[in-house]
């Protein structure tokens, strides 16, 4: 057993012996229907925090010649798996961190260096029987050794992509580094199953990619691997009874990450939110707001507008496919969404090909790296003011609702598109920010003769004798009145006929004298 070379299961028996464990070991069954097949490629890309490493320590475990590590598996889902025996413990393991490298290196080709001498080493005292003829390089010795004992390797990579975040704008470093991880991997005998992991997807470049014998699992590109990196709803939903948390709660703060069929969370934040039994922000405390404020900053063909219309909880279509896979190149907007897909601040719905905010850990971040770049004074100055509105409306106070929509419609809106519903819809949604404290915001909601605009539905646990529903109706050109008597004569309330008594809110603008109108009134359900 050496430090690289089959390194034992230490890792995997701290993971099982946390006071929070959620099995994955069924990944297991994924990665052994791979073994010595042209799919024995595998990259991983997922945001910080999301599991990745804890993974691989566990495939160690499992793959590794260096330990016995059946005790570990025999209670697993793992083991009911019919590979499960045939694989345990039968190969070569290089388990290595590339950070660990880059980090005691003064560049890309001291850190090779630094990997090709230290993994060799360990295969010097494992296998001191065998002339290995080092001077010929470590896919040689390895090659040595598959060729002497007929036992192949499984190669193991934690954050493969640190060298690509790193050293971003060295091309001829980023290079050299993807040709000695080809030329190490590919089409060698030796190689029974290679699994690596990062945050970004592998560089392209051109039309090519240097790593081109690899299956890629992204948050973009997933099928098949959508329940094992990450948290599901079904096991959030499992810790929240035994840990006695309130799942709704966990969902709004955490959930929101849509892998196909499949919502996954952070586990980090999952697991720190039971640690401390509260909710707050944890998966972005691992990285300062700079990160994500650096990038919105760029207003590549619109940005700006693009991100106030996620932070109002509007998705937006995104082209994820010119995306180079590193963190420079950037030719439009939808390279920046699409970078931001890959680092965890946005959630992506393939089937609608749009990005959007997952939950409020990440919305809250994006409200101080908004701050921080000073670009969205008039935004963040209503997000702040969102509380008051809130209250003003809760007390049915009409003049002052109209008169705060109005000035969040001036400072918001540009000349071209002021003067729409849409445009207006945006900025109630804006302005209303705060009440995602307390509700769950529903736009054109089917209810009783039609579709109401906005439904402000309470959420679960929360005081509905301090914050009743709201149905909000939006009337371009027309009366406040008017948008009052619509929601009453297609009687919009009917989905809350749950609740006793609802607010009515209607907002009206005239277009000619851009004035905002509000009323709001209070009914009783069965007043309908």
């Amino acid at each position: 057993m050496g430090i690289y070379l089959n390194p034992g299961n230490e890792r995997f028996f701290q993971a099982l012996n946390s006071d929070i464990y959620v099995d994955k070991s069924m990944l297991i069954s994924v990665t052994n229907k791979k073994i010595n097949t042209e799919q024995k490629y595998i990259c991983v890309s997922r945001p910080r925090r999301f599991g990745k490493s804890m993974n691989l320590g566990m495939l160690a475990a499992y793959y590794s010649r260096g330990c016995d590590s059946k005790n570990m598996f025999d209670n697993l889902s793992a083991a009911k798996d019919e590979s499960y025996l045939k694989y345990l413990n039968k190969y070569n393991v290089i388990y290595i961190n590339m950070q660990d490298f880059l980090s005691g290196s003064k560049n890309v080709d001291d850190m090779l260096e630094l990997l090709k001498q230290s993994v060799t080493i360990d295969l010097e005292d494992s296998f001191s029987d065998i002339n290995l003829h080092k001077e010929l390089g470590l896919a040689y010795s390895m090659s040595r050794v598959y060729d002497k004992t007929g036992i192949p390797f499984v190669i193991l990579i934690d954050e493969w992509d640190c060298v690509m975040r790193e050293h971003m704008k060295d091309k001829e470093a980023l290079k050299a580094y993807l040709d000695f991880l080809r030329s190490w991997l590919k089409d060698k005998s030796y190689v029974a199953l290679t699994y690596m992991t990062g945050i970004l997807p592998i560089k392209k470049y051109g039309t090519h990619s240097a790593l081109n014998m690899f299956m890629e699992y992204s948050m973009i590109k997933y099928s098949g691997l959508n329940g094992y990196i990450g948290f599901t709803n079904e096991e959030v939903e499992m810790l929240c009874r035994k840990y006695d948390m309130d799942f709704e709660d966990m969902k709004a703060w955490y959930d929101g990450y849509r892998l196909g069929d499949t919502e996954i969370y952070c586990p980090n934040s999952v697991i720190c939110s039971i640690s401390e039994r509260r909710f707050d922000d944890y998966w972005v405390e691992t990285e300062t707001y700079e990160a994500l404020a650096q990038y919105i900053a760029m207003n590549f063909d619109g940005l700006h507008d693009t991100i106030e219309k996620l932070l109002a909880q509007q998705p937006q279509p995104v082209n994820t496919r010119t995306f180079t896979n590193d963190m420079i190149t950037f030719a439009n907007k939808d390279d920046i969404l699409t970078l931001l897909i890959h680092l965890g601040y946005l959630g992506y719905d393939a089937e609608n090909k749009t990005v959007y905010i997952p939950n409020k850990e990440i919305a809250d971040e994006f409200v101080v790296s908004m701050q921080a770049t000073g670009l969205w004074k008039e935004t963040i100055d209503t997000v702040m003011k969102s509380r008051k509105l809130l209250e003003d409306t809760l007390k049915c106070n009409s003049e002052a609702v109209g008169e705060a929509i109005e000035k969040v419609h001036e400072r918001n809106s540009s000349v071209i598109n002021y003067n729409n519903e849409q445009s207006l819809r945006f900025i109630i949604l804006i302005a209303y920010y705060y009440a995602k404290e307390h509700y769950d915001i529903v736009q054109e909601m089917p209810s009783g003769k039609g579709f109401a605009d906005i439904m402000f539905i309470p959420k679960p646990k929360t005081d509905i004798q301090t914050y009743p529903p709201m149905v909000i109706e939006l009337k371009w050109n027309h009366s406040a009145e008017a948008a009052i008597s619509q929601i009453r004569n297609k009687n919009y309330p009917a989905a809350l006929e749950s609740f006793d008594r609802v607010l009515l809110v209607g907002i009206g603008y005239e277009k000619d004298g851009k004035k905002h109108q509000c009323i709001i009134e209070e009914y009783k359900i069965t007043d309908f």
